[in-house]
């Protein structure tokens, strides 16, 4: 399938910096995305086989990287600890990549304790009001609590720990010791939790499995690790994951282990948690929506093409009375979470 490589960044609008202001996603930040952009030179990064990771490590002036290591460490202690800075004497930012891949060109900072040498990450972005909206879903909707902060223009995500879907499918997915019923099982409730929220662009490389020892066997989890693509693309099967190229192996994995009736059952299962993650956050997904409804983040060519073939799915004509994608995700989430679920006027 063809994506939208080229999607416009959405600025935010007064609406959705309220609504962030108001769940304290909105905060100070010692680092913007536009520093961090004046690196003077950078390298490719490798991987331990040598092979080219597509980001660069980038490096600044003596007195730029002095500034920038502390602030950094000062985002990473707001994003970690609620601005406790009580930490930070024994933490430095010792490595910042930067990725010209795709629509975000993100940073990503490496934050090393010196008491120990364990490391962690965090990425900086641009603030791109679809990815906000994305990450607030995802917050809401599905099992995964999603850190991140926003200060003007600039994004601090958390990094999310798992195995790229892409390297999982080419390394792992045939190994004898995996259970291919159980990862099955989860790529359907992924499935089906992309498509009841919108959310596209769920080729192999922008979601992880995160694997989990359980006292029998391991447990896995697929999660999403790109939200540019929330809610702007015109075609149904975009927000389908099972109808990516790259995803084909383990679409065929669900086909052979998974039969039609326990298919649905999965899918029944996602939506029923869905559906009680809104009712729990019902006052914050409905201000989310409210800011979303008022929001354009597509052209309206995809806004009339996607109305037009979720009516035709779902047997209605209900989404010709939505003027934008806003009023698009919240009727999508009406109609699939069921009665339970209804949005506010």
């Amino acid at each position: 399938m063809e994506i939208s490589r080229k999607k416009p960044p959405y600025p935010i609008t007064p609406e959705l910096r309220q609504y962030l202001r108001d769940y304290d996603r909105d905060t100070a930040l010692s680092v913007t995305y536009a520093e961090l952009r004046q690196f003077t030179g950078s390298f490719a990064l490798l991987d331990r086989t040598g092979t080219d990771t597509l980001w660069q490590t980038v490096y600044y002036e003596p007195q730029a990287l002095r500034e920038l290591s502390q602030g950094l460490t000062e985002v990473y202690a707001q994003l970690k600890t609620a601005g406790d800075l009580s930490f930070m004497e024994h933490l430095v930012a010792d490595r910042v990549d930067y990725c010209e891949f795709g629509n975000s060109q993100p940073f990503r900072v490496r934050i090393v304790n010196q008491l120990n040498d364990n490391y962690d990450y965090f990425y900086v972005k641009r603030a791109d009001a679809s990815r906000l909206y994305g990450l607030e879903l995802e917050h809401l909707l599905s099992p995964n609590s999603m850190n991140f902060l926003v200060s003007g223009d600039t994004l601090i995500e958390e990094h999310i720990v798992g195995i790229p879907g892409d390297d999982f499918i080419k390394k792992h997915l045939n190994q004898p010791q995996l259970n291919q019923v159980r990862i099955a099982k989860e790529f359907v409730k992924f499935n089906e939790r992309c498509f009841v929220r919108l959310l596209g662009d769920m080729r192999a490389y922008n979601y992880v499995i995160a694997v989990t020892p359980d006292f029998e066997d391991e447990q896995y989890r697929v999660r999403a690790i790109d939200f540019d693509q929330q809610s702007y693309e015109g075609r149904r099967a975009m927000y389908l994951p099972q109808f990516f190229k790259d995803n084909g192996e383990v679409v065929a994995m669900c086909a052979r282990h998974i039969k039609p009736e326990t298919l649905r059952q999965y899918q029944a299962e996602e939506r029923a948690l869905m559906a009680r993650r809104a009712r729990a956050d019902r006052h914050r997904l409905r201000d989310l929506l409210a800011a979303m409804r008022c929001h354009d983040l597509a052209p309206p060519e995809k806004v009339a093409q996607l109305k037009a073939e979720l009516n035709r799915y779902h047997h209605t004509q209900a989404f010709d009375k939505c003027d934008g994608m806003g009023d698009i995700v919240r009727q999508n989430l009406w109609l699939m979470l069921g009665a339970s679920f209804k949005p506010a006027a």
